[in-house]
């Protein structure tokens, strides 16, 4: 049971909503389109259920990569702040990290298999498009602190995670279900991909003194505290405009712009993030996880309805 517990806490369970949300946000979207087409849903709930599924288990193997590639790194020091990952403090050995980076990708990789050959029902041509996003993402998840190169320490994660977090999760979401392109969809998705970026760089803020130190080029790193607060800043911002835009192309009805309502839960954040030293800023992560699953309810409920 007490490894249990060691295997969860590795796992990061506060991050998971994160990866969620994205296939929320595109399963509420494809349920406005079907709806207004008056299009059979079919498998589309099953398809939601496997993209979720499938995007669960790629947020474990990222944070598993993590823990494992920091650690192998030496930037998961005694100087490091935040919570104290599993491999730094022993309960997990390099061993059993490996094994379950491997039971992990391969679930993974099991769970997008029946997603996108079982529930789908895709055309050859649309499985090799899919697949090929289903191993770039597995991939993407190993490779952001592992290899000798690893995009993490590049400054690139904050690009990896808005293609994947918001345009795949949402985008990717909304055509299997619907089987139909719209590029406004694209709008919604790259609100998803800053907010999720949001969420990196509040974790990369916090690590600022540590990553430096260790040579982990990441984003903030490259920016600076300063430039990198005025980059949360347009993150939180561009999403709230690229939300509302969608909303604007599809003539949707006054009361859906009521998700602004959640804006000053971000607002305030930002203001208290300013006024914090970088180290304390671990609680805001959950927060802005937490945010970003509300307005994602609230603005899917409120499309659905609106469009």
């Amino acid at each position: 049971m007490a490894k249990m517990r060691t295997w969860l806490r590795a796992a990061r369970p506060r991050t998971v909503l994160l990866s969620f949300s994205g296939v929320l946000l595109g399963a509420f979207l494809a349920f406005a389109r079907l709806r207004s087409l008056s299009l059979p849903k079919g498998r589309s709930g099953l398809v939601v259920l496997f993209a979720a599924l499938t995007a669960l288990l790629l947020q474990v193997l990222s944070n598993l990569a993590n823990d494992y590639g920091d650690f192998k790194k030496g930037t998961d020091g005694a100087k490091r702040i935040g919570p104290q990952r599993e491999m730094q403090s022993g309960s997990i050995t390099e061993s059993e990290m490996k094994r379950g980076l491997a039971l992990t990708a391969a679930l993974c990789l099991v769970s997008g298999a029946l997603l996108i050959f079982v529930f789908a029902r895709l055309t050859w041509q649309e499985l090799a498009v899919f697949a090929a996003l289903g191993l770039g993402a597995v991939l993407a998840a190993l490779l952001y602190t592992l290899g000798k190169r690893p995009y993490g320490y590049q400054g690139l994660s904050d690009l990896f995670c808005f293609l994947f977090f918001g345009w795949t999760a949402v985008a990717g979401t909304f055509y299997l279900a619907t089987k139909t392109l719209d590029s406004s969809v694209l709008l919604p998705a790259s609100a998803m991909g800053f907010l999720s970026n949001a969420v990196l760089n509040i974790n990369n803020m916090r690590d600022y003194e540590n990553d430096r130190a260790s040579g982990k080029n990441s984003l903030v790193v490259k920016l600076g505290l300063k430039r990198a607060f005025v980059y949360h800043c347009a993150l939180i911002v561009g999403a709230f405009l690229c939300l509302t835009m969608f909303l604007v192309l599809k003539k949707a009805s006054y009361y859906s712009y009521a998700f602004w309502l959640l804006f000053p839960l971000f607002f305030n954040d930002l203001k208290s993030i300013k006024a914090t030293r970088p180290e304390l800023l671990d609680p805001f992560l959950g927060r802005q996880v937490r945010h970003t699953f509300w307005v994602v309810v609230g603005y899917g409920l409120l499309a659905v309805m609106g469009i």
